[in-house]
């Protein structure tokens, strides 16, 4: 069920062609491909991409929903692959066909719409190429694993007029879309802070040694739009999110999702300023990006946000492991997912949820231990289906993850960075502004 490409056939497929538009022929260089006719009882043919982690909350999603089939199942590692066909045989009539080259997924007509839950240097390339190729797109967070790529983004789903939805869950959780919309009208007066925070106790990844690659992984595939590296043994699976050559460090694997909360609730865009701290503290191995650090940013019209990510200290903040506070000037408000507090000035409770309102049991339990991934994806397949806006497009999952993308580039420059209220870049600083964007691979870099 395998369909990968051996790196020879690969990389004649690839070169000056530009990410692999070769493969898909027609589709890529036509531009716009005309979508089919869906309507909003159609059924939707969909193909998940990566299924070693989210992916499998994709599947489930995606089987419970009426009129959306999983037709293909894609990853570059066929352990894998073979878990995901798998997992969407038991879920659905029909077994899904297993690809190894997502490019093949994007070249084939029948396919309506595409998950993504590769690896973050992944991400917008590939998310670019599957609007390019007609398909609608879910992606997980970030949708960017640098704010140029957010960009591109953005400009993609306008160039190719494709739905886009960024896995930003608790934009569909009825009870936060409720109280935020209170605090918008004045729960707790102006709200002007908000704090976010997510805490674990990873432990340590050690040294990688060099090793073969192994024969379940099309390495080449993998690293794709990322400059070639020699495959160590503390990369592949998950260990590669704490290298900034392919991953974004913790701010942007948890902290994208609170932060999206403070951004929301607060009504706010682009800062003015942004700083952070922290570092590599707990272990001394091959993790590059801090496992302590905090960042805060001011916004126009008197707001400011801060997060904070341990990594590696798992104690609670309000018996919260994760969660988010905002504050006002008659009251504060304590978001947990899909439950609230909301206390007055005085910290009298006056109101609070417990997250199981409107909750079907059939919903599936996401990554955070939450029943309500079911209702972002459902969201996605509406927005499909009717035209409808979905809750987290990329003009909204870009600024959230921006800004974490302006923590991770002060920290790294180890000063506060001046922002462009308009758009985030940063101002008077060519050194931070160099990480706006990345490097890529010579003919892989993403292109709309």
């Amino acid at each position: 069920m395998n369909d990968s490409i051996n790196r020879r056939a690969f990389l004649k497929t690839t070169g000056a062609a530009g990410l692999g538009l070769a493969c898909l022929g027609p589709l890529a260089r036509a531009g716009v491909v005309p979508a089919r006719n869906i309507g909003p009882d159609g059924k939707l043919m969909a193909a998940v991409i990566g299924t070693n982690g989210r992916g499998g909350a994709h599947i489930d999603c995606l089987t419970k929903i009426p009129g959306v089939q999983i037709t293909q199942i894609c990853d570059v590692d066929t352990r894998a692959l073979e878990k995901g066909i798998k997992a969407a045989s038991k879920k659905q009539d029909a077994a899904p066909k297993g690809v190894g080259d997502f490019r093949k997924v994007l070249a084939d007509p029948a396919v309506d719409v595409v998950t993504i839950a590769t690896p973050d240097h992944w991400h917008t390339p590939m998310a670019i190429l599957a609007l390019a190729a007609g398909k609608h797109v879910y992606v997980e967070k970030p949708c960017s694993q640098n704010p140029y790529e957010g960009e591109l983004l953005i400009k993609a789903v306008a160039k190719y007029q494709r739905v886009l939805q960024m896995g930003a869950q608790r934009r569909s959780f009825p009870n936060l879309q409720a109280i935020i919309g209170e605090i918008h009208d004045g729960l707790i007066g102006k709200a002007y802070f908000g704090r976010a925070w997510y805490a674990n106790n990873r432990e340590s990844i050690g040294h990688g040694k060099p090793v073969p690659v192994p024969e379940w992984l099309d390495y080449e595939l993998w690293q794709g739009p990322a400059p070639r590296r020699a495959y160590v043994d503390n990369l592949v699976h998950y260990k590669w999110h704490w290298r900034w050559h392919y991953g974004t460090g913790e701010a942007l694997n948890n902290g994208t999702h609170e932060v999206d909360v403070c951004r929301w609730a607060l009504g706010v865009d682009w800062p003015t300023r942004v700083s952070s701290n922290g570092g590599r503290y707990a272990f001394q191995d091959d993790w590059e990006t801090p496992d302590t650090q905090t960042i805060a940013w001011d916004f126009p019209g008197g707001k400011t946000m801060s997060w904070e990510g341990r990594s590696c200290n798992g104690f609670p903040v309000e018996k919260l492991d994760r969660g988010v506070l905002i504050y006002g000037t008659k009251g504060t408000a304590l978001l947990d997912g899909n439950a609230y507090t909301i206390y007055d000035s005085k910290g009298k409770v006056v109101k609070d949820a417990n997250g199981n309102e409107a909750v079907d049991a059939t919903n599936t339990v996401s990554a955070s231990g939450i029943k309500l991934d079911l209702l972002h994806v459902t969201n996605f397949i509406d927005a499909v289906r009717t035209g409808t806006p979905p809750n987290c497009p990329a003009t909204e999952g870009h600024k959230s993850v921006t800004l974490l993308h302006l923590g991770n580039i002060a920290w790294r420059v180890g000063r506060e960075l001046n922002c462009d209220t308009t758009n985030g870049h940063i101002l008077n600083d060519k050194a931070a502004m160099k990480l706006w964007r990345r490097e890529y691979e010579p003919g892989w870099e993403p292109k709309v």
